[in-house]
């Protein structure tokens, strides 16, 4: 059955669209925002030779730095000021939210409710800056014996001044674009985060599509598989709404009231249980644990000839972790899967759940209120987060590995493309809600007049 959103949005018109201005003041400024994230992503690191540096990352197309570079929108092959992104925020989040529920001290923090909020909101932050300069600094010796080794100076001033204004820069890039996510989550549509990065990805997209018809413009790739892709990707969207939408719906019954006519009526709803309840957040989290050491170890390893053991294990590292090999596939879907099932540890507590519905009369018809509930309830979690898993892993895992063995120049692929899908859906739904609330205060001031009239 379709919410009351659903069904308000089927019936949508420009009028009530252009009466909403508090929902058209948020919209303009979520579009602003991204316009200064695009604008950012062209503004290079000083210090540096573009060309010589568009010739360096031509010499590794099709590597984990291109996987990287679509998530920050083409920011890292410019070397702009934003290159890292919002990824080093990210991994401190993860950190931060697996310290919590590891520390008592932390969890005790986390219980004390807005205060708590903020000061967890503060470490992340240090933990930001923190790895925000450990990757600059890689990036930045990186750079320096790369073009050297290539026979080019990527690098045109002196090596320790471009450390140190690399490190700087990119702190305050990655900075800038966490507190840039914070004001559009806040006064804007939709999570600042992901539309940060799903912005990035769909600026990629017209770049990607031009390889692919050129390459079949040259007959590089056949006309069939570019239809078969094309397919692919259509079937992969429907199949992630689907997903998204699927839920399972757990009966609750309440007891007997009295109605207005004295007739004994039993209330019955649902608890609806997402089939994958964390959402978009295993891969983002899965990638972005991947991709910190690999663009260490990438640049990193630019510099190691390999004559120790510390150079032999980066080198090894670039080469079994390579985008697409078995073993970055393997810790790939075993991030995913791990973060399925601690994330929605975390945002749904069956507990709670429980003691709430036996505080209001709530029951689930055959299963005792209290703690059978609680376990009833973290059983069937259970379960359905197994297949909101395998969907992701899927889904993230598969279309890559087909792309990979058919050399297809596209990088949009699974982890991409069920980003921009979820936070799509999810930005929608939330103008619905604004839409739905705006259309009830419609109906309230017209109710207060009418009332008014009256007396």
């Amino acid at each position: 059955m379709a919410s009351a959103a659903e069904q308000m949005a089927a019936n949508i018109s420009l009028s009530q669209f252009a009466k909403a201005s508090d929902l058209k003041k948020r919209l303009w400024f979520t579009l602003g925002a991204l316009i200064v994230f695009r604008l950012l992503s062209h503004v290079p690191l000083p210090g540096l030779d573009p060309r010589a540096l568009q010739t360096l990352f031509d010499t590794t197309k099709g590597g984990v730095l291109d996987f990287f570079n679509t998530f920050s929108g083409g920011a890292l092959t410019r070397m702009s000021l934003i290159a890292l992104g919002v990824m080093p925020y990210i991994t401190a989040s993860i950190v931060i939210q697996l310290a919590t529920s590891l520390s008592p001290t932390l969890a005790a923090i986390k219980k004390e409710g807005e205060s708590g909020r903020k000061k967890l909101n503060q470490y992340t932050r240090y933990g930001t800056v923190l790895l925000t300069a450990i990757q600059g600094y890689f990036i930045a010796v990186g750079l320096e014996s790369w073009g050297a080794s290539a026979g080019l100076e990527a690098v045109i001033v002196d090596p320790y001044l471009f450390r140190v204004t690399t490190v700087i820069s990119l702190i305050g890039g990655t900075m800038f674009l966490m507190w840039l996510g914070e004001q559009i989550t806040s006064r804007g549509i939709g999570n600042g985060v992901s539309l940060i990065i799903m912005a990035g990805i769909v600026s990629q997209l017209p770049t990607a599509l031009a390889n692919v018809f050129e390459s079949g413009r040259t007959g590089s790739l056949s006309p069939i598989l570019i239809i078969g892709v094309l397919i692919l990707v259509v079937g992969m969207v429907a199949f992630i709404v689907f997903m998204e939408r699927a839920q399972r719906r757990v009966l609750i019954q309440y007891p007997k009231r009295q109605t207005a006519r004295g007739h004994m009526q039993a209330d019955k709803s649902h608890l609806p249980l997402k089939i994958n309840t964390a959402n978009v957040i295993p891969p983002i989290f899965a990638s972005s644990l991947l991709l910190m050491p690999l663009t260490i170890s990438q640049f990193a390893g630019k510099r190691i000839a390999g004559e120790s053991m510390w150079g032999d294990f980066i080198i090894a590292v670039n080469q079994y972790l390579q985008h697409g090999t078995p073993l970055y596939m393997a810790l790939y879907a075993g991030g995913i899967i791990f973060f399925c099932f601690f994330y929605t540890a975390v945002v749904f507590n069956p507990e709670e759940t429980a003691d709430n519905l036996k505080r209001y009369g709530g029951f689930i018809p055959g299963i005792r209120p209290g703690k059978t509930t609680a376990d009833y309830l973290d059983y069937v979690l259970t379960r359905i987060t197994v297949l909101g898993a395998a969907y992701l892993t899927f889904i993230c895992l598969v279309p890559e590995f087909l792309f990979a063995q058919a050399k297809i120049p596209f990088y949009l692929g699974g982890t991409s493309l069920l980003i921009v899908v979820n936070v799509t859906i999810d930005t929608v739904t939330q103008i619905q809600s604004h839409l739905l609330a705006h259309q009830y205060g419609d109906l309230i001031k017209k109710a207060k007049l009418k009332g008014g009239m009256r007396r």
